[in-house]
């Protein structure tokens, strides 16, 4: 059997210890986890996908098991390019998971060979994200307690700059 790999696509806007938290306990499962950095044009994002991909890969620079990179489109086709079939996704509340169902039926009617597996997210990080922390460090709060060191420390210096 060959290496077992799967996607966590997200905007990761920034990324935080919840997503962190998903993409760790995916590894005890997976040989290979790809963090997908969704580029949404339509979605106002403070960093861009480059540095969304940066900050990611710096925050796993040691794990050869993590892949980070940006795609453009849809899901599915970018999983078909990269032969990948498992989706990650995390839930924080069930008011997530009306949406995450409505999306993984969908990814798999546009690629039958996909499944999606959802993972509740930690109860240390259920109530974190990336909408959250950014008006918290815009408002100039402390999040570190939230993200990594080298994303709160990117936060700074962005809303620094606006």
């Amino acid at each position: 059997m060959g290496e077992t790999q799967a996607v966590y696509a997200g905007s990761f806007d920034p990324l935080t210890y919840g997503h962190m938290n998903i993409i760790e306990r995916s590894l005890r499962i997976f040989d290979k986890i790809i963090v997908a950095v969704a580029i949404n044009y339509q979605k106002q994002a403070l960093f861009t996908p480059e540095e969304r991909v940066e900050m990611i890969r710096e925050i796993y620079k040691n794990e050869p098991r993590v892949e980070v990179e940006s795609f453009e489109g849809l899901l599915v086709e970018y999983m078909k390019r990269k032969g990948v079939k498992i989706i990650i996704r995390g839930l924080r509340a069930t008011s997530d998971f009306e949406y995450e169902y409505h999306m993984a039926s969908m990814n798999k009617s546009l690629y039958p060979e996909a499944d999606t597996i959802f993972m509740v997210t930690a109860k240390d990080y259920f109530f974190i994200s990336s909408r959250t922390i950014k008006e918290i460090a815009s408002l100039g709060g402390k999040v570190d307690d939230f993200v990594p060191p080298i994303v709160a420390l990117k936060l700074k210096e962005k809303f620094s700059k606006l």
